[in-house]
């Protein structure tokens, strides 16, 4: 019996001192969890007040300025211990031997952070941004009267042989209604699934002398080039398939010849590369209202500064939309709505301190038009992240 009774106090040690390994395993993963999301939340909070705080620097007509974390390491050292000692009691508790538990967690984090400046600041933030970014949000299902009021500074419409500017700024009293206008009929259009934003395809065309070529030569054409051979004219016609600049219609390019496709794409040539080609025409959903022209995209810099200037100096207001246009489901007054206030807003769901002020995204329904709007504002400061460098800019390195 005696026997028994050890063999039953030596396994149940056996046990005891196995926890720690059980306990080890289960814990570390948990605890990596946790510090990876922690270490996410706050590069995150720190990206999201960064954007606040330049947009109150903006409206204070102060410089803006970003750092950016270029690299965050940490090392973990888990640490379980485990010993046994005769029990106080003696040994008629059962057991031969008492456990002891002991551990310890030691985190040792070092974050890199690198201040936007020089080159990275003038690529980032003073570059226009290009039409590719915005057809790439599109794609995402993000509505563009949102996208444009935010991220365009005007459209250039042709009128009468001239071009005339009409600014998305509301001290220009009579450019920002038309402009508001023009961005609510393209949204009817997007709501109706009757909005096209595609890339121009199209094909041009070289017609030669066809003794000009040897065969050899026509077999190197082939590879790049649709060739083809009119014997009776002594001619040959190389053909090749381009992909030019977006444009947003309310028509399917392919129902357009490739003329027609060859003119709107040397339209586009002309403009800078921050322009986007805007083509409404009469016959197809939304033609009563029609138009031609181009978006001109702000840089980065522009839509803060445009945001700080709507605070209070140049504040939006309401915009009807034009009688051809007929009803839309959303037309807010302000694209963003960022309150200014002497004390945190206390249904704020973002807020920073700047100057003695609050600046704060107050909204008690989080998929609101204004979260949508500064959710989109920080997908276009991830969308010019350039290559974060690493050895010859100034940097600051924080080891705990």
């Amino acid at each position: 019996m005696r026997n028994k009774l050890k063999g039953q106090s030596f396994g149940k040690t056996i046990l005891l001192l196995s926890l720690p390994l059980i306990i080890s395993g289960c814990i570390s993963p948990k605890a990596l969890e946790y510090v990876v999301v922690a270490y996410d939340y706050s590069a995150t909070k720190s990206l999201v007040d960064q954007l606040l705080v330049n947009i109150a620097r903006s409206h204070h007509h102060q410089p803006v300025h970003f750092t950016a974390i270029s690299n965050i390491a940490a090392t973990f050292d888990y640490r379980f211990t485990a010993g046994a000692t005769p029990p106080l009691g003696g040994l008629d508790g059962g057991f031969l031997l008492s456990p002891i538990f002991g551990g310890t967690i030691a985190e040792n984090p070092t974050i890199s952070i690198n201040p936007i400046e020089g080159e990275d600041f003038t690529q980032r933030l003073l570059t226009p941004l290009r039409e590719a970014k915005m057809t790439l949000l599109l794609r995402q299902g993000v509505d563009i009267d949102l996208l444009l009021r935010l991220m365009s500074n005007e459209i250039r419409m042709a009128t009468d042989g001239s071009e005339v500017a009409y600014f998305n700024r509301p001290a220009d009293q009579k450019g920002y209604p038309v402009f508001r206008q023009i961005v609510l009929h393209l949204s009817r259009l997007q709501d109706n699934n009757q909005l096209y934003v595609e890339p121009l395809v199209y094909d041009r065309e070289w017609t030669l002398p066809l003794a000009s070529l040897s065969a050899a030569d026509f077999q190197s054409l082939e590879t790049n080039y649709r060739v083809i051979v009119d014997r009776d004219k002594q001619t040959y016609t190389l053909q090749k398939r381009s992909v030019g600049h977006t444009v947003i219609t309310n028509y399917d390019q392919t129902t357009i010849s490739n003329q027609e496709r060859l003119a709107l794409q040397a339209k586009a040539d002309r403009w800078p590369p921050n322009d986007i080609l805007v083509d409404i025409r009469p016959g197809s959903p939304g033609g009563e209202y029609p138009m031609q022209g181009a978006f001109r995209l702000r840089s980065f810099h522009g839509i803060l500064n445009f945001l700080g200037r709507t605070i209070k100096n140049e504040p939006e207001y309401h915009v009807d939309p034009d009688p051809r246009t007929g009803m839309v489901e959303e037309n807010p007054i302000r694209v963003l709505n960022i309150i200014e206030t002497p004390s945190k807003p206390l249904n704020a769901q973002l807020s920073v301190t700047h100057d003695g002020h609050h600046y704060s995204i107050a909204d008690a329904d989080r998929r609101s038009w204004n979260q949508e709007a500064f959710r989109l504002l920080y997908q276009l400061f991830q969308m010019t992240v350039t290559e974060v460098q690493r050895g010859n800019v100034p940097s600051i390195t924080i080891a705990k």
